[in-house]
């Protein structure tokens, strides 16, 4: 079933984030696609600080790769970003199966540049710029 959530500007964002957990909970594996400068960072922020992560601990995982938060009742998040991974192997080498197997809850920015490492239980979420400067978060669940 095809979902989707609408946010018209940032005042939307905590209520969006919520509602995205509501709706996608028991999936563990989030890929987030979106061009550049969609706000999948400034959404998973959103995300996170619902999960009750101090927001100061977020912050773009691009040269890290992976960011680990604590959440508010103590569950990991990884929070990965994969712009700069040129090859599989890349991934690999951080241990990325290792994360994914853990069951704790993984949010992926750039997932298409590891596409085929991916698990087949991995929720694809797609981020869309719309012409008014809104966004629409849509997946198939």
């Amino acid at each position: 079933m095809k979902q989707l959530i609408h946010i018209a500007g940032l005042k939307e964002l905590d209520s969006a984030a919520a509602e995205f957990l509501e709706k996608t909970a028991g999936h563990s594996l989030l890929a987030f696609y979106g061009p550049m400068g969609a706000g999948k960072t400034t959404f998973i922020t959103a995300l996170c600080r619902a999960l009750g992560v101090r927001e100061d601990a977020v912050s773009s995982p691009t040269f890290a790769i992976v960011n680990e938060y604590r959440g508010g009742s103590g569950q990991d998040i990884y929070h990965f970003d994969f712009y700069r991974i040129q090859k599989p192997e890349e991934a690999l080498d951080i241990g990325l199966y290792d994360y994914l197997d853990s069951g704790s809850l993984c949010l992926m920015e750039w997932p298409e540049n590891i596409e085929q490492l991916l698990p087949e239980e991995s929720l694809r979420i797609y981020l869309k710029v719309n012409p008014d400067g809104s966004r629409s978060l849509s997946w198939e669940d």
